[in-house]
């Protein structure tokens, strides 16, 4: 398969999450309760983010919407992106969903994967070439502000690395920080970060690949390797990394190289095995970036990445458990 979107798979990515980013139900959310008011419809407590599902589906399907804007400006449904952007990247929404995050017991909440993907959502914004761009990332501007300390105050006091294969994996979660933070000029966030990332993997060696879990979209170890490859300097990357999997270049350990197949696809966490394929593509091609053309490492990388991209785009859309993230990960697997 090829590695990069034409026009028309770019709209047909582009229309399928206009069709679930203001889909209000089915709906899941983790949340304490403060009061009865609290159990209102999700439009009313997130007028911005209440559709795909959940709160970070809906902020990373606006990141994936943003970046093919930005590629494909000219896309047959570009103009019903930038309506929706218009109509929901207000600053009155925004500071609804603001409020939200400050109200007494929240502050756990989509802790750290949401948090991270806003960031992400954020930085697209910044970057995004069109007329509309510099507003709709003002608007957003004071919730990117809230969640950037909300990092910066909780990670120092995270005694100990998240290592899960989900939602609370510490290092995908820095890793989109620290990119947040070196695109917008956040010395306080990039310098957090890469303490803490020295201080939790930086000892790390002869990673035994006790994974994936069976619900896992995310790979504990490719992820803190791609974190490090970020904050650390190409030589000290590529010092750590030799020392982290010494046996790469044999394929090992196995369980590191082998796309996966979940059970049942209708299955929310079950299907979260499709997500690992896309998520590992993603890692293996960035961190294969790092090693010269004839370090055979680099071919294993790349050809374990074509292998898990094949494995994970097949499904976009089998079942709606899928269908309403699963597009945001090809796009983070093919390098958009």
């Amino acid at each position: 398969m090829t590695n990069t979107l034409s026009p028309t798979r770019a709209s047909e990515l582009t229309r399928m999450t206009l069709g679930h980013v203001q889909r209000e139900y089915p709906h899941s959310e983790s949340v304490r309760l403060n009061s009865d008011a609290d159990l209102a419809a999700p439009r009313c407590n997130h007028p911005v983010f209440f559709g795909s599902y959940d709160w970070h589906s809906c902020v990373h399907s606006y990141w994936l919407l943003a970046r093919l804007l930005a590629c494909f400006p000219g896309g047959d449904a570009a103009d019903d992106v930038v309506a929706l952007f218009d109509q929901q990247l207000t600053a009155a929404k925004v500071e609804r969903e603001l409020e939200w995050f400050r109200a007494p017991g929240r502050g756990g909440f989509e802790r750290p994967y949401g948090w991270a993907w806003l960031l992400r959502l954020q930085g697209a914004l910044h970057e995004l070439d069109h007329p509309r761009a510099a507003l709709w990332g003002r608007n957003l501007q004071p919730l990117a502000d809230f969640i950037a300390g909300q990092f910066v105050e909780y990670l120092p006091k995270l005694g100990f690395s998240v290592r899960a294969g989900a939602h609370s994996n510490t290092a995908f979660a820095m890793l989109f920080a620290h990119d947040y933070a070196v695109e917008t000029g956040h010395a306080a966030l990039r310098e957090m970060v890469a303490q803490r990332a020295e201080a939790f993997y930086l000892s790390d060696a002869g990673y035994h690949g006790w994974e994936p879990g069976g619900e896992d979209f995310l790979s504990p170890g490719w992820q803190q390797a791609l974190l490090l490859q970020r904050v650390l300097g190409r030589g000290d990357f590529l010092e750590w990394f030799a020392d982290f999997l010494p046996e790469l270049a044999e394929g090992r350990p196995a369980s590191l190289f082998m796309p996966v197949e979940p059970a049942d696809r209708t299955d929310g966490r079950l299907a979260h095995l499709d997500g690992l394929n896309l998520s590992r593509a993603w890692c293996l091609r960035e961190l294969s970036l790092s090693l010269d053309e004839f370090d055979s490492r680099r071919a294993v990388l790349q050809s374990t990445a074509q292998r898990h991209l094949q494995a994970g785009s097949a499904h976009l859309r089998d079942d709606y458990m899928g269908e309403h993230w699963l597009a945001s990960f090809l796009l983070l697997a093919l390098g958009y």
